[in-house]
């Protein structure tokens, strides 16, 4: 138990600015030079120096293809009432940016509060496939696209999220971003199913990331659903509606997904951190 101060002499000197002016260091490696009695981490630290929030404010009205509103808010009690705020939220799970956890897609997965710590931390890898999304909504990001990556950064690294950046993070305030065509249809980009086949059998991923509604394309998320079958039903995770994904480089963040930790949840908002 911290004694008298502790903990505020603890906030004063870990507030954010201290962090990033001296750079942080994640991995065991800080924590074996701590604690001398503990082996050595076998795995090099990862420091970083800046963070960038990969997610949009979640608000009542959020986009959603069907246009149903899945997130509401109640103020319970209110400061100038009662001297206290406090609300109310209804929410569905897969609300704003959000986690697409195994079981989400699958019989026996795993839920969103079993998944390691370790896999919640990882390189990511940012397509961009900007250009094609714009003359076509319905587009997807192909094995040649990632093939097309490795030849210009080298390998995917190890245990890493591929995140596609179609441009659709800037659309958020635009009908565009739902795709909807007035049809019953959306048209938005996604990984094309080959890609998630690709990734689980030729390559170390643990997740993927878009910056739309769905993994899929929007045409695709009407019921068929087939990326979100294969990847979710392959014990991986997805991340959708990523934000800022333009101030991010190719290669050399690493994302930390800071997910609620709600027992037998198939997802839920997230706060999607990159470390730079």
């Amino acid at each position: 138990m911290c004694p008298p101060g502790c903990l505020h002499s603890i906030c004063e000197k870990a507030t954010r600015r201290g962090l990033l002016k001296t750079g942080f260091t994640l991995g065991l490696g800080a924590a074996a030079a701590a604690f001398p009695g503990t082996p050595q981490a076998q795995a090099a630290p990862t420091s970083f120096s800046e963070t960038v929030d990969l997610s949009h404010a979640l608000y009542e009205g959020f986009p959603t293809f069907s246009g149903e509103k899945w997130f509401t808010v109640e103020h319970l009690v209110t400061f100038a009432k009662d001297k206290v705020n406090l609300n109310r939220w209804t929410i569905v799970e897969h609300s704003g940016t959000h986690m697409d956890a195994p079981i989400h897609f699958s019989a026996d997965g795993l839920t969103a509060d079993l998944i390691p710590i370790s896999d919640l931390i990882v390189p990511v890898a940012v397509i961009n496939i900007a250009s094609r999304a714009a003359e076509n909504a319905d587009t997807s990001l192909t094995p040649d696209d990632i093939k097309a990556w490795e030849a210009k950064n080298g390998p995917l690294p190890e245990g890493c999220c591929v995140v596609m950046n179609s441009g659709w993070h800037k659309l958020l305030d635009d009908p565009k971003f739902t795709g909807n065509d007035g049809e019953k249809r959306n048209h938005t980009p996604g990984f094309h199913v080959e890609t998630a086949q690709f990734l689980i059998g030729e390559r170390n991923v643990k997740g993927i990331g878009v910056d739309t509604l769905s993994l899929d394309t929007g045409l695709n998320s009407g019921g068929a659903f087939p990326v979100h079958y294969e990847w979710l039903g392959s014990g991986r995770w997805g991340v959708e509606c990523l934000a800022n994904l333009d101030a991010i480089p190719e290669v050399g963040a690493r994302l930390f997904l800071g997910i609620p930790k709600v027992r037998g949840a198939t997802g839920g908002p997230t706060r999607v951190i990159a470390l730079l």
